[in-house]
């Protein structure tokens, strides 16, 4: 919790280090208050109690000052004694401080300010595998991970300037804010198990109502129970393999093409399925569908293949190629098979980039 991050290791030798130079300073202001009335002593100012300290803790003992008083004595003893350690200890705490603020970045307690990314809470090599097609596509994604080795095995291969990791225990509603969870786009939740996605999800929408959750099942006869818990979608791993594979079988180039579009672009001639934001400049907003699906294959040769429209409740509808006269309007969604080379061109048509964008009262304006 909050409480406990507060109370680190950070907060502790910075603790340390302000209440030593707090009894130092109380130090140098008694020894200036018992030397002032000394008709023998110099030490009457905080200056050259400063300066006699200094030379003193250095061990350097020019003599040009020095108590006079019994009480100051006392005090210089103190000094004296401290010299034999007090600047080992002030560089080794310094050292421990810097170490612990740049430890405390790597494991990623400073939070990020990543917007519109998506959130992968949990880590194994099924997110390994979304992640290289997130970062494919140019998003920034936020991994929360509870294994401390994961996080220079991540930064070894991805680097840093879209991927944000973050270590901790994944109950922690307050880590979990690190990851700027509530403006990402998009959150997958891959924990080990069912059962386990379940009850983190719905701890989680009690938290965070209006964010969009992703998850993926090993048991599909769970995605009822998911998408009654709040989820927005649900895939099962042993259906799309089964399918591919039953594809393969009795379709394989069908399966083969299917597997390719799936995949990010790579190059200008690859080919991929995306999902481009239609906003109220784009050039084809009150065209019909089947107006924009010839217009977009003869300039770009690109296949319109689908759009997604919302209702007067808010609520996306997914419509596969439609027939009559359905109107492109802002807020849609058009889906588009293209390469990569079509896309450089579209996304420049359409000024916006691939993929969904959660709408939030920021960007509403």
């Amino acid at each position: 919790m909050l409480k406990d991050l507060i109370n680190n290791k950070t907060f502790s030798i910075a603790i340390k280090i302000v209440a030593g130079f707090i009894v130092y300073f109380l130090l140098l202001a008694a020894l200036v208050y018992v030397e002032k009335d000394s008709n023998q002593s110099a030490i009457r100012d905080m200056q050259n109690a400063v300066w006699y300290s200094i030379v003193t803790l250095t061990t350097v003992g020019y003599g040009d000052l020095f108590p006079a008083t019994v009480y100051g004595r006392a005090i210089g003893y103190i000094f004296i004694f401290l010299s034999l350690g007090i600047y080992g200890l002030l560089i080794g705490q310094f050292t421990n401080l810097m170490a612990t603020i740049q430890e405390n970045k790597k494991l990623g307690y400073n939070g990020t300010t990543f917007e519109g990314h998506a959130v992968i809470i949990g880590w194994n090599e099924f997110g390994k595998m979304v992640l290289e097609q997130l970062i494919g596509v140019g998003k920034q994604v936020a991994i929360f991970t509870n294994n401390r080795e994961d996080i220079d095995h991540i930064k070894d291969l991805y680097g840093t300037k879209n991927i944000f990791t973050l270590y901790g225990d994944f109950g922690s509603q307050e880590l979990l804010k690190k990851t700027n969870i509530e403006q990402s786009s998009i959150v997958f939740v891959n924990l080990d198990n069912d059962t386990e996605k379940l009850v983190y999800i719905l701890n989680l929408k009690k938290i965070f109502p209006n964010l969009d959750y992703v998850v993926t099942l090993d048991n599909g006869d769970l995605k009822n129970t998911f998408v009654s818990a709040g989820v927005t979608n649900t895939i099962s791993k042993h259906e799309i393999s089964s399918k591919l594979l039953a594809s393969y079988m009795f379709e394989p180039d069908v399966a083969s093409y299917s597997e390719s579009i799936m995949s990010f672009a790579r190059g200008d001639g690859d080919y991929d399925i995306k999902q481009l934001l239609v906003i109220p400049t784009n050039p084809y907003v009150g065209k019909a569908y089947q107006e924009v699906f010839f217009d977009l294959k003869k300039r770009f040769n690109a296949v319109l293949i689908g759009i997604t429209k919302r209702d007067k409740y808010g609520n996306k509808r997914l419509i596969k190629n439609p027939l009559g006269e359905l109107k492109i309007a802002p807020g849609d969604y058009v889906i588009i098979i293209m390469n990569g080379k079509a896309f450089k061109l579209l996304r420049k048509v359409f000024g916006v980039d691939e993929g969904y964008i959660r709408e939030t009262s920021k960007n509403k304006k």
